[in-house]
């Protein structure tokens, strides 16, 4: 019996071999002595006995027993070689006691290479197990700054807290994530309570995820997971039956699946010119009813100048389109359950869900899951989610030509920048500015503070500058209602007073008509479907939904300067963001180039000109951890994270 089981595991070589040949691959595993060829290492640490996943089995330490099995690690040896008694009589033991003996492995970047036991490896391969017992020696890599060798950092981490090796996340950020996503602390290590019941739920949904097809997917099964959280959470995953996981992957596979995409996300720059529609849909159009569009908002407009300003939008797009369309507002969802809010009003008929809020995302997302039925947008930037659109606007524009009046006014004098939360979208704000400041006078500096730091908020952060002896402030972009001291934008601040110099403009009621029309239409289903990946609306001044208002206490030619780089960048002759940039860190950026969209949203770093850094995690006020744990950019998370 045990020959007749080399003979097909010797048959499965093969085929794996002639597969991986004709794919250009390589016919054999992979050997860590060529892997490391050329490469420094900082050192070996014995990691002990393990119980380590057959997957993550990457091949063996030697070349020449590499040749011995194909890329799946089964036997390429002759029936008649005395590898194939040997793989043979392991088999017996195998089926007969089981095999105990531990293996030795040396792990590098989370992949493990056999030294000794390499026909074990295949034999249990071969009866599909799921781990095997090892001897395992970690070879630390040396610190390149490489994606490769940062994932591998942040799996060391994760593994010191839960203990737990079985998970794999391919994508920078995983395992922080997986930390938040499980309601734990940054820092905070797991029970061995904690790492059971974990195990038991990622097992059940690992068995699910491969029963529906992610074993065809390149995405790992942590990537997968960690879509299924971010919709449904891990409280419910625990009190699922796998026939339960089983229904909501289901519902769910569009946002699991895209976790296989390199680029995940499609961003929209402009909205694309709409083809002419025919006549029978025009007729078709003006027989529906209504369209129904809901607006969801974590405040209330008479404490929020955000929430205030997406209710002006609202109020613009239903005079615009009256007839067609008829809205509604819901507030302060964040005190009730956002996700029940959000329910509320689709059950009220609402074919359209705007979320203004980065906070309401997760409600959003699984709103949108269960009720495909309903469009459901969420004003947020850079998430890799299928089953929502997020939109925002291109304020960097906005604040590149405030820069330039800072520059042009400050003379000898640095400038000030107050910013709230380190978010996607807003750190391209401080360096749009900053490169603003830059252009039109060289020797400024920008000094850089956060009303979320330090506590006090945007009172007491506007007060560390103004103790610096600077006037020229960039403060917040909305008008806070009764507070007379604060107004948004570029300010002179005097004693006592301030005075308004330039505001950037959030033209919502033109973003949310554009998007609306495009809805009515049914273009907007039209370009979902056609993308087939996570859209993000990202609109500027091409759009006519970002602008620069100047006051007149501003000189004239420099009201000409901005008028005139507001049209440049409107008609796509001027780019913030062109090439070459320097940061604080000596870094040069894109010599004579322009950076990409996702180089720009995801932007974790500050200019030459800028003094001060982004915060850190644990130096946020609770408001702003709420709102970096959604969408904050990676310096903002780090510290004491996984």
């Amino acid at each position: 019996m045990p020959d007749s089981y080399y003979s097909e595991a010797l048959k499965l070589g093969l085929k794996q071999m002639r597969a991986a040949a004709a794919a250009g691959l390589p016919a054999s595993i992979p050997a860590l002595d060529e892997i490391l060829a050329g490469r420094e290492t900082l050192g070996e640490t014995d990691a002990g006995l393990l119980q380590i996943p057959m997957e993550l089995i990457g091949g063996t330490v030697s070349v020449s027993r590499a040749t011995l099995f194909s890329p799946g690690f089964m036997p390429l040896a002759p029936e008649s070689s005395e590898f194939a008694v040997k793989w043979s009589r392991l088999c017996q033991a195998h089926l007969e006691e089981g095999i105990r003996e531990p293996v030795k492995a040396y792990e590098y970047l989370n992949r493990y290479y056999i030294a000794e036991g390499n026909k074990r490896v295949s034999v249990l391969k071969y009866f599909d197990a799921v781990s095997i017992h090892a001897h395992v020696v970690t070879i630390t890599p040396a610190q390149d700054g490489s994606p490769e060798v940062e994932l591998w950092n942040e799996l060391t981490a994760f593994r010191r807290l839960s203990g737990v090796v079985q998970v794999e996340c391919s994508k920078p950020g995983g395992y922080r994530k997986l930390q938040q996503l499980l309601g734990k602390a940054p820092d905070e290590v797991w029970s061995a309570e904690d790492r059971s019941a974990f195990l038991a739920a990622y097992f059940t949904f690992r068995q699910v995820y491969e029963s529906a097809g992610g074993k065809r997917l390149h995405a790992t099964v942590g990537d997968a997971l960690l879509a299924y959280l971010d919709i449904y959470g891990y409280a419910l995953l625990r009190g699922q039956s796998a026939q339960e996981i089983r229904k909501n992957v289901s519902k769910a596979w569009e946002d699991i699946s895209l976790q296989e995409e390199t680029a995940p996300i499609d961003v929209k720059l402009t909205p694309p010119e709409e083809k002419r529609p025919s006549l029978l849909t025009k007729v078709l159009t003006a027989t529906e009813r209504p369209l129904r569009a809901a607006f969801v908002h974590d405040a209330r407009p008479e404490t929020s100048s955000w929430t205030r300003s997406h209710e002006r939008g609202r109020s613009f797009v239903a005079q615009r389109l009256d007839g067609q369309l008829e809205t509604s507002a819901y507030f302060d969802a964040l005190a009730d359950d956002p996700l029940a809010v959000i329910e509320r009003a689709i059950a009220a008929g609402s074919d359209v869900v705007f979320t203004t809020s980065p906070r309401l995302l997760p409600a959003a997302l699984r709103a949108a899951v269960e009720h495909p039925e309903v469009t459901v947008f969420n004003c947020s930037l850079n998430q890799s989610h299928r089953y929502i659109r997020t939109y925002y606007a291109r304020m960097y524009e906005a604040k590149f030509v405030i820069g330039a009046i800072a520059g042009a006014l400050a003379g000898s004098d640095a400038v000030g920048y107050l910013c709230d939360y380190p978010i996607f979208g807003q750190i391209a704000g401080i360096n749009a500015f900053a490169l603003g400041v830059q252009m039109v006078n060289p020797r400024a500096q920008v000094y850089l503070e956060w009303s979320s730091v330090g506590g006090g908020g945007a009172d007491a952060a506007i007060a560390r500058l103004t103790q610096r002896g600077i006037r020229l402030i960039s403060s917040q972009d909305l008008l806070r209602r009764g507070d007379e001291r604060h107004i948004p934008g570029l300010s002179l601040i005097t004693e006592g007073a301030a005075v308004n110099l330039a505001t950037p403009l959030w033209q919502w009621g033109s973003y949310y008509e554009e998007i609306l029309r495009r809805v009515r239409s049914h273009t907007a289903d039209a370009e979902y479907r056609e993308s087939g990946r996570a859209l993000n609306y990202y609109w500027g001044m091409s759009a006519g939904v970002v602008g620069v208002q100047c006051s007149e206490k501003v000189p004239p030619a420099t009201r000409k300067l901005a008028a005139l780089l507001q049209e440049s960048i409107r008609s796509g002759a001027c780019n913030p963001f062109l090439g070459p940039l320097y940061t604080q860190s000596g870094r040069v950026l894109e010599n004579d180039a322009l950076l990409t969209p996702e180089q720009i949203i995801n932007m974790d770093y500050l200019m030459e000109n800028v003094v001060g850094e982004i915060p850190h995690y644990e130096d946020l006020s609770e408001l702003g951890k709420a709102t970096v744990d959604m969408v904050g950019v990676a310096p903002a998370t780090k510290e004491g994270k996984v």
